[in-house]
């Protein structure tokens, strides 16, 4: 017999043995596996993510768990064939599998580069700078960013079971948030099948992330405040997920990507002949045939010049009549079934809902010709190409979403009519622009792009390096106004900080230095017998400084500095030129001259821990520096973080100069590399 599915809870596997239900292959209509969460204790599930998962997630830093996630995807990553010969049973081709799997992994990959990039070695985040609070200073604001207490619950969609479960759970465990996942049953032996080699890697800490394989049941009742519920699937879905008594009673924090008919716009230069429109019926061939369509992100209106409504419909029914249908295992094979029989027989109604105001000028939804598998029993279904006369007046091709290999050609007169067309749709994920001309892109992504989440352009220029319009990018916000849920999903960090609170704490520079690990002006400054650059990394502390002697800049320094780097500008050179300018007193310094002497000032030259200086962050002058001024500088530890590599760590400095006067002339971060205990120093 086909075996159940089982979850994964309360770190152990669940076999169901009770109301079981058949999921069969979409390619023949066997049954594949069996599915069910009877006998699971949904609060007990909640409370072992709270109790187990978070505080074990939370004794970790950022950059701790960027390191589990790489480690986990560098695992999947090594089962690649095993999974994609599973996803053939839902329709999923080999290309279809690039979308899913290698993007599911990839997205592990991509936060994990993040985290370790861009986040801290801490366990929170501060965000922004300070806000003075007093005017002298001894009182300051601030936001800092730390994980909710709760778990993060995931509701994935059917169509994209390894990246619809990974692009989401990667943000959260990176947040230092357990998560609680519920694949669609249709496709759920695919998700299965992820997690146990996510349970085999054993590299996430107990309670972390718990896996539902079937029917949520009373999950949504244990959710409060602390939580995140994320919905990837329907509108009607979405609305009861989001007016859930306990959800709405807790303001629990809800993201949603749902029904998104979302649309690729043909410039009026793009006529055919062109590259753009080559590229453009590319791009809707391609986003209506991979996942046999069943892409949130999938091109559904197809919005063209008026003079190249013919053209191209005909470029496009001549390239989807070349697409072979049929067992995505065949090498032959372009694209495969839809997920279910439901999910085809859905479709279908779907086409006649449009058809009502539009006609089918390729294909036929009832009946289609494929290569391998069983026609009657497998959810196969041919690309369907719609025109509609009347797209202004229209309804149903702007309200009703398709979900498979369907798209809908509305011609438009002029831009403004483009314009209307699209924001018909009332919110999209995702909108394409194909065109070569500056003003025609001008007027269509501003004219549309509060209607979407994101606006892809693409013309001859890009499109050897473009991702494609149905490709969520990890470092991209995935989700859309109105219709498409409101969400956001990804985004680089936007992704992470959906299951972090942000926090404004006051308080005193000292207090705040403290609690951020991170020297703010104001907070004790300590002068060290020792020059900070002769410590390693392990013994300098934040707020270590130097306070330099100072050095008088001359006439002589300044044109010594521009006949060997070549910069005369006139400000440095010509005193009346100089003193005609309002924002300078006379001739004035340079201003990489003063970094420089700022450098031999505090500069400790002999070999030692300090490695490598790798940069400067948040550079200004503030006030000219005129012959005859002094500079003298402070240097103080500011932050410090270990480094991916344990024989170094990096430093981050804040740098003032002043003058004779006391007066800030320059400000900035100092990036350093400095040795850890037991490293070789520098040569």
């Amino acid at each position: 017999m086909t075996r159940p599915l089982s979850s994964y809870v309360l770190d152990r596997w669940f076999v169901p043995e009770e109301g079981l239900a058949d999921i069969p292959s979409a390619i023949d209509g066997r049954i594949v596996a069996r599915a069910s969460t009877l006998g699971i204790d949904m609060a007990a599930v909640v409370h072992h993510g709270r109790t187990v998962g978070g505080p074990a997630l939370r004794a970790m830093t950022f950059h701790e768990r960027a390191d589990r996630l790489r480690a986990l995807a560098a695992h999947l990553s090594a089962h690649k064939d095993a999974l994609a010969a599973l996803a053939a049973e839902t329709g999923a081709t080999r290309r279809d599998n690039v979308f899913d799997i290698d993007g599911g992994i990839g997205t592990l990959f991509a936060y994990a580069s993040r985290g370790r990039r861009e986040l801290p070695a801490e366990r929170f985040v501060v965000e922004g700078g300070t806000e003075p609070l007093s005017k002298d200073g001894s009182f300051l604001g601030l936001h800092v960013m730390t994980p909710l207490r709760g778990v993060a619950v995931h509701v994935n969609a059917f169509n994209f079971p390894c990246w619809g479960m990974l692009e989401k759970l990667a943000p959260a465990l990176l947040a230092g948030v357990p998560v609680i996942t519920k694949p669609a049953t249709a496709t759920a032996y695919v998700a299965e099948a992820v997690m146990r080699l996510i349970v085999e890697a054993d590299l996430l800490p107990k309670g972390a992330l718990q896996f539902l394989c079937g029917a949520a049941g009373t999950l949504l009742d244990h959710l409060t405040g602390q939580d995140v519920l994320s919905f990837t699937g329907s509108a009607a879905t979405s609305r009861a997920l989001r007016d859930h008594p306990a959800v709405s009673r807790h303001a629990v924090r809800f993201i949603a990507e749902r029904d998104s008919l979302n649309t690729a716009v043909l410039g009026p230069d793009a006529v055919a002949g062109t590259p753009e429109f080559d590229l453009f019926v590319k791009e809707v061939v391609r986003e209506m045939t991979v996942k046999a369509g069943q892409k949130c992100t999938a091109i559904r209106r197809v919005i063209v010049p008026r003079a190249q409504e013919a053209a191209v419909i005909g470029a496009l029914a001549k390239q989807l009549s070349a697409v072979a249908i049929g067992d995505p295992r065949r090498e032959d094979v372009r694209m495969g079934p839809l997920a279910s029989l439901s999910q085809r027989a859905a479709t279908r109604v779907a086409v006649r809902e449009i058809a009502r105001e539009a006609e089918i000028v390729f294909g036929d939804p009832d009946s289609v010709a494929i290569v391998g598998g069983d026609a009657a029993a497998g959810a196969f279904m041919g690309p369907v190409l719609l025109r509609c006369p009347d797209p202004l007046r229209a309804v149903a091709p702007h309200a009703v979403e398709a979900f498979g290999p369907v798209a809908t050609v509305m011609a438009y007169d002029d831009l403004d009519d483009a314009v209307t067309l699209v924001a018909k749709g009332e919110g999209s994920l995702v909108a394409s622009v194909v065109t070569a001309d500056d003003g025609h892109a001008d007027a269509l992504v501003f004219g549309i792009a509060a209607h979407h989440g994101r606006v892809h352009v693409l013309d001859r220029d890009s499109a050897k390096a473009s991702t494609g319009h149905g490709s969520p990018i990890p470092g991209l916000v995935h989700g859309g106004p109105g219709r498409a849920g409101g969400g956001e999903e990804l985004g680089g960090l936007r992704g992470v900080f959906h299951y972090l609170q942000r926090t404004a704490i006051q308080g005193s520079p000292r207090r705040l230095s403290a609690l951020t690990r991170t020297w703010l002006p104001g907070a004790p400054a300590a002068v060290t017998a020792e020059h900070p650059f002769r410590r390693d990394f392990d013994a300098l502390a934040v707020g270590d400084t130097v306070e330099t002697p100072s050095r008088t800049i001359t006439v002589a320094d300044i044109e010594h500095f521009a006949g060997f780097t070549g910069d005369t500008f006139y400000a440095h050179m010509d005193e009346d030129a100089a003193a005609a300018n309002p924002f300078f007193p006379g001739r004035v310094a340079h201003g990489y001259l003063i970094l420089s002497f700022a450098a031999g000032l505090f500069v400790d030259p002999a070999p030692g821990p300090l490695l490598a200086n790798y940069g400067l962050d948040a550079l200004r002058f503030l006030k000219p520096v005129s012959p005859g001024d002094a500079i003298r500088v402070r240097l103080t530890v500011k932050h410090k973080q270990p480094a991916r590599k344990p024989e170094y760590g990096e430093v981050r400095w804040d740098v003032e100069v002043f003058n004779q006067d006391g007066d800030t002339v320059a400000r900035y971060d100092l990036l350093t590399m400095s040795a850890r205990t037991g490293a070789a120093p520098a040569a």
